[in-house]
């Protein structure tokens, strides 16, 4: 395996650690399950302020959700494996910003 994948594999790792760290912490924290629907709560401030966690969130939702729905909803293979693709691609793009902003920081080189 080359040092780029190897490096490619463990930001992906990190982006879903990340996601399911912070839904994690949010589920703790509320004790309800973290979604999308956050988007869609009554005070604009809420939904607004909902967006940067979401953007880090959203693999581990999408995988749950997308899990949850091949068991109960028998969806097809063909949506569990394009969903797999989007949260993966989402979490490799969220690792790359959190090295990016770590190595910005000065704690990794």
């Amino acid at each position: 395996m080359s040092p780029e994948a190897l490096n490619s594999f463990m930001i992906l790792a990190l982006g879903f650690a990340l996601a399911g760290a912070l839904t994690s912490a949010f589920q703790a924290w509320v004790e309800q399950p973290a979604g999308f629907g956050l988007l869609q709560q009554e005070d604009i401030s809420k939904s607004l302020a909902a967006v940067p966690f979401l953007v880090f969130a959203a693999p581990f939702i999408i995988m749950r959700n997308t899990l949850r729905g091949r068991r109960i909803e028998r969806r097809r293979f063909e949506f569990v494996m394009m969903a797999t693709i989007i949260a993966g691609f989402w979490s490799l793009m969220s690792g790359t910003f959190l090295v990016m902003a770590l190595r910005a920081v000065g704690l990794l080189a």
